[in-house]
């Protein structure tokens, strides 16, 4: 194995290759297969409740985490008890950050997403990421790749260079409209921020909603140079 990856580089590129074209039932159908101890990283946004549908459909009884950053929108933590009443998801895992917001706000002061996002997303984010992830031999993520131009090369199935496993993006190649044909037509519960022109929803401090026309992403971190809370690389 590479770098102690369950599968070998060369396994993820053929991997990537066969399932190009493929479904994303049949690419998480294969992940499951490939790689015994998977789990999915559920944001509760549009892409993860169709990714979350398909999966519990496939399988129940798959790993199911979210990152709590305990600043979600209430709108958020109430889908997530809607889908957990919808699916029952046995394995939800909640994923916390080592410090409270009391604790970080003791040690780097207030408000620490307005002066210095990346280093309020690093730790409320990325750490725990990191944490729950070294449990795991592979994950699956709901990045396409017409989101944003760091997303624009993902691949279907890809090696985590950043975290040291196996990445799986069943839904690389779906547009956004494919993504909410899918909801409505399998009456997947969704963020009702979606209808208020949320097209990504992080934290409540530091997402706003987006004018039309605007890039979808622009309503995250707003005012900053920052697209992407460095949970997936910008290359």
């Amino acid at each position: 194995m590479d770098n102690n990856l369950v599968l070998t580089a060369q396994e993820i590129e053929e991997l990537a290759e066969r399932f190009e074209a493929a479904s994303p039932q049949e690419i998480i159908e294969e992940a499951l297969r490939r790689i015994p101890n998977l789990t999915f990283a559920c944001s509760f946004g549009a892409e993860d409740v169709v990714l979350l549908d398909m999966l519990m459909k496939i399988d129940r009884t798959a790993n199911v985490f979210y990152l709590d950053t305990n600043v979600l929108f209430q709108e958020t933590y109430d889908l997530r008890d809607r889908a957990v009443e919808k699916y029952g998801i046995p394995n939800l895992r909640q994923v916390l950050p080592l410090l409270t917001l009391e604790e970080q706000a003791a040690k780097h002061g207030d408000a620490l997403w307005k002066r210095d996002p990346n280093q309020c997303c690093s730790i409320r984010k990325v750490q725990p990421l990191q944490q729950v992830l070294s449990e795991y031999d592979g994950w699956i993520t709901g990045i396409r790749r017409d989101q944003a131009p760091t997303r624009a090369n993902t691949r279907v199935f890809e090696v985590d260079s950043k975290f040291g496993l196996v990445k799986v993006n069943p839904l690389v190649r779906w547009t956004e409209g494919q993504v909410w044909k899918y909801i409505k037509e399998n009456e997947v519960p969704y963020n009702p921020l979606h209808d208020q022109n949320y097209p990504s929803i992080g934290c409540l401090h530091c997402t706003k909603p987006v004018k039309p026309g605007e890039d979808p992403r622009s309503g995250r971190w707003a005012g900053f140079d920052k697209t992407e809370c460095g949970l997936h690389p910008t290359a």
